[in-house]
Order: structure tokens, then sequence, then C-alpha cells
């Protein structure tokens, strides 16, 4: 009876392991290293002691709050292991979720190639359109109206949400990084501040690390040579040890207290 009871108290122990949630888009993504790509969600979790909580990442290269909800993507081989509907199925109360998009946010609304931008800022305005890459009618709605709609969501099943502007493109003008990609990082920021959620700045944390390297380093270093968003190993781990660094310095949040021990 006794050991009974002990198998049945470290099954229940076992079930209340939390898990952190990410979602976002490739720069979050774990992704698999081709090209050199890499996303700060694949070296998280060397930051966390992983055996008293669980890192599931959900990040979705190519999406926009948008399309992330929707399953709108224009290639549906990209998405092996589900979007927003399958994370909000597993959530769970205890759970964390950090959310940082903005960057796809800034396509196209309409065109017949990714149907993936939103709406600029976080009202409530909306646009009616036909969604010539889902070939379906479809309402579109501000970037804050999508991020509003995943925190919500989140918090009704228990869910401690923590916000993360995006990361800055390796774009540059007079020797100083270009930062708040468009509006949108400071836009999530905006939202977690209404929603009275946590959240991270990170598009400027990165930008001072960049200006203080400078555009050649950052460009030798931290990003691939194809393009001005993704990341390469070392700025994907640059970027994760300052979403950690955050969420240690994070007021009433315990998310904190899963983190490693400095040594």
């Amino acid at each position: 009876m006794v050991l009974a009871v002990s198998a049945f108290a470290f099954i229940q122990k076992e079930k209340k392991k939390p898990t952190l949630w990410l979602i976002g888009d490739s720069t979050v993504d774990d992704g698999s290293g081709s090209n050199g790509l890499w996303g700060w969600g694949k070296f998280l979790p060397t930051f966390f002691d992983t055996n008293r909580i669980s890192i599931r990442n959900y990040a979705q290269g190519g999406t926009s709050t948008r399309t992330f909800q929707t399953g709108g993507i224009w290639d549906k081989k990209l998405n092996k292991r589900g979007m927003w509907d399958t994370v909000y199925t597993h959530l769970a109360k205890g759970d964390y979720l950090i959310i940082q998009f903005g960057l796809n946010d800034q396509g196209a609304v309409a065109d017949s190639l990714r149907a993936r931008g939103t709406l600029k800022g976080i009202g409530e305005d909306s646009l009616k359109i036909y969604n010539a890459v889902t070939k379906q009618n479809e309402t579109v709605h501000s970037f804050g109206w999508y991020m509003r709609r995943f925190i919500k969501l989140a918090k009704e099943k228990g869910v401690t949400v923590i916000v993360c502007s995006s990361i800055p493109k390796n774009e540059w003008k007079d020797g100083k990084l270009l930062r708040g990609e468009m509006g949108f990082a400071g836009w999530a920021l905006q939202v977690a501040a209404e929603e009275k959620v946590p959240s991270i700045d990170l598009n400027n944390m990165i930008a001072d690390v960049y200006d203080a390297e400078g555009q050649a380093a950052v460009t030798e270093k931290y990003h691939i040579a194809k393009d001005h968003t993704h990341t390469t190993m070392a700025g994907a781990t640059l970027n994760a040890s300052l979403v950690a660094k955050s969420i240690q310095n994070l007021k009433h949040c315990k998310l904190n207290k899963y983190l490693k021990e400095k040594e």
C-alpha cells in the first residue's frame, strides 16, 4: 500500500513538471542549421534546468502572428509540428509561453506568394480580403489584435505569458543599427503592457550589443551572408543568452527559478 501511494505521488509530481512553450518565426525556430541559419530557441534550453522544466519550441519559420494562428502558410511541408492550434491544445495551467513575432508581419497582406502581413499597429481595425494562398476569404486584423489573442487564450488556461520584441535585422544607417522593426517591436511591448504580462525588449538589447561591436563584426559573426534577417549559431546563442538574462531579471515571474545557477 505504501509503495502504491509512493508511486502515485511520484507520477503526480512528474505530471506537474511545467512546460515553457516558444512560438515565433525563424529567428526563434530551432531549425536544423541548414545554410548556417539558427534561431535562439535552439539554444535557450542550455540556460535552464530541463530536469525541472520542459522546453518545447513550436516557432515556425516564415510565420507571422496571423499565419501562425490561421495555419495559412504557403508551404504546408514547412509545418511539420503544428502551429497555434497544436500549442493551444497542449497548454496547461502552470506552463509558460514566450511569444516573438513581428518580422514577417511586415509583409504583404494579400499577395499571391505568402499573404502573411498584418495591419500595422495594435488597434481594432480590420480588412476583408481574398487570400490567394489559402483560396479563401479572410478578415485580416492588426498585429496587436493577433498578439492579444495569443495572450488572452493562454491566460485563460492559467499560462504565464512573456512577450518578446522581435530581433533586429542586420541593417545600419550612419554606423548605427536600425531598431524597432518598423514599429512592430514597440507594438509588441505595448500590447504586453496593456495586457499586464511580462515582456523582454530583445530588439534593443541586441541592438545595444551590435552597436558596441560594429557593423563589420556583427555581419561576420552573427548573421548569415545571404540576407539581413537570419542569425548564425553565434548570433542565435547570443540572443538566447539575452533572453535568459532578461528572464532572470523579470519581477513577479516564477520562470526564473528554473534557470541554471551561474557557475
